[in-house]
């Protein structure tokens, strides 16, 4: 049984902690190591692995302490050059080569993200659990069997955008941006209608903005498509 705990989920920082019950690992250390720390409630030791997805700082802010308190960093060549990490607790990891960490088997995947060499991810275990991490992308080429738990960014809503864009409280370039850079509800949908969703038990909606969101209704929305447990991550 996977349990995931958000300690952090919006553009100001992005850190979740999941465990199989006999590995735990951090997923993002996008927020200032005392808070992880704090969250953690001072067990970072115990942490078998971080995963980082790509180099933005809401990301990856962390990324150096968390090796220096011994805990191996898996991410992309990109993305470490780019944060400028380096040492012996850094773990390098390639699109479409699996890795392990303890009972967990670690597949990273390419996304599309307006930085160097952003991944999503693709945990199983011998027990049959089977998660899927992605978050600041705008399109996933992938298709995956058997899913149990989603992971999954939620930014936006088109209609929500255009409707601020429209008020001139957004302005057109950052919605550019934001299409090219982000996973919106209408991605979420289409994402989850052409996967197998049949195992999935639990999604988490990710990374949802403070101005182009509404919380409630993208849990009712997604759990209307899903019949799955949704749940918003903490902002």
């Amino acid at each position: 049984m996977i349990d995931i705990h958000s300690i952090a989920s919006s553009s100001a920082g992005n850190a979740y902690r999941v465990s199989d019950g006999r590995t735990t690992l951090l997923i993002e250390a996008g927020l200032p190591y005392k808070e992880i720390q704090r969250a953690l409630v001072f067990r970072v030791t115990q942490l078998a692995g971080c995963l980082i997805s790509h180099e933005h700082g809401d990301h990856s802010k962390a990324a150096m302490d968390i090796m220096r308190a011994g805990v191996p960093v898996y991410t992309s060549a990109g993305t470490a050059s780019a944060i400028g990490i380096s040492g012996h607790r850094l773990r390098t990891v390639e699109a479409l080569k699996q890795f392990n960490v303890g009972t967990w088997t670690i597949l990273p995947f390419d996304v599309q993200h307006d930085v160097e060499e952003p991944l999503g991810f693709l945990l199983t275990n011998p027990t049959g659990d089977k998660l899927v991490f992605l978050t600041d992308t705008y399109y996933c080429k992938y298709r995956f069997g058997g899913i149990t738990h989603l992971m999954i960014e939620c930014n936006y809503s088109l209609d929500i955008v255009n409707r601020r864009v429209a008020a001139g409280e957004f302005h057109p370039a950052q919605k550019r941006r934001l299409l090219t850079s982000h996973f919106g509800l209408d991605n979420v949908k289409h994402f989850l209608r052409a996967n197998d969703m049949s195992s999935l038990r639990e999604v988490w909606l990710l990374h949802l903005s403070d101005g182009n969101s509404d919380a409630e209704r993208f849990r009712r929305e997604i759990q209307e498509v899903t019949g799955a447990v949704v749940r918003v991550a903490d902002r």
